[in-house]
């Protein structure tokens, strides 16, 4: 996720420079929410910019493999946009990562009686030039075609350094490194890319908060699988006595919603080997 959220970040604080990319405009460009009715839509990699009488979708892509399918969510957004704001609407999927997956060269939704096309960019089959000469799109130009990736790193790393603002160019530098991280080996990221300073950026420090938020949350659920597993095998051992020490690692790795279901069954259980046959069956 932190590469997509990494794309999302560029293109929000940086949408002139999108735009003028990928639609040649260069003025008059707003990002909006990222919010849409009737059932709401948050989504980390997507990215909605206004640019005069018409929205452009970014649709930033790691894998090429999503549930629902990304064709069908093309749609969804489409339909929703376009009732919500009655314009133009310009949909792009960037596929950020090389794969022969044969979703990432499908550009239209397929129903009975619904066809819906959008454009799509294979940031590997795509010429660097265009984002080597504009500082806002160097990290994905990490991403894209060449013969020797070394060098095309090495130009990013240049790219970067004549970044005049230190603010600036410490956050397209993280990213810049972020985003390598799909091709290049972490040894060579750090010798061309300054880890210390990538460490300062907003982005990257953004990344890290949100790792520990997301370990923290882990650490959550973690604990109350124990503590319901713990109070399990309390209630188990007073009514039955000792419990054999591999059903005890059983009950030990069973989900939360598994245990709070045990936590019902075992009131009519009348000797372990009724604990033995009900935990056979979450096996299966």
């Amino acid at each position: 996720m932190e590469y997509d959220n990494t794309c999302k970040y560029l293109a929000e604080n940086y949408p002139a420079d999108f735009a003028n990319w990928l639609l040649n405009v260069d003025s008059g460009i707003k990002v909006i929410k990222t919010e849409l009715g009737l059932e709401p839509i948050r989504a980390d990699s997507v990215t909605f910019l206004q640019v005069a009488n018409q929205i452009l979708h970014l649709e930033f892509q790691t894998l090429a493999q999503s549930t629902p399918p990304l064709d069908f969510r093309m749609l969804d957004y489409y339909t929703r946009l376009k009732r919500q704001y009655w314009c133009e609407i310009v949909q792009v999927v960037i596929f950020l990562q090389a794969t022969t997956s044969e979703l990432v060269f499908r550009q239209q939704y397929v129903d009975t009686n619904t066809r819906h096309q959008y454009r799509v960019i294979r940031r590997w089959e795509e010429d660097p030039t265009p984002l080597l000469a504009n500082p806002a799109l160097l990290p994905l130009a990490t991403l894209a075609r060449s013969d020797s990736p070394r060098a095309l790193l090495e130009q990013v790393a240049a790219g970067v350094a004549t970044i005049e603002g230190t603010a600036e160019r410490k956050n397209i530098l993280a990213c810049a490194g972020v985003l390598a991280g799909l091709r290049f080996k972490k040894d060579l990221i750090q010798q061309l890319l300054r880890e210390e300073i990538m460490e300062e950026s907003v982005i990257y420090q953004d990344i890290l908060q949100k790792g520990e938020m997301r370990g923290l949350q882990r650490g959550r659920e973690e604990g109350r699988q124990q503590g319901e597993a713990a109070l399990i095998l309390r209630l188990l051992t007073l009514r039955f006595g000792d419990i054999n020490p591999e059903l005890q690692e059983q009950i030990r790795g069973l989900a939360i919603p598994q245990l709070e279901d045990l936590a019902e069954a075992l009131l009519n259980f009348s000797s372990q080997s009724d604990l033995v046959s009900y935990l056979a069956t979450q096996e299966r």
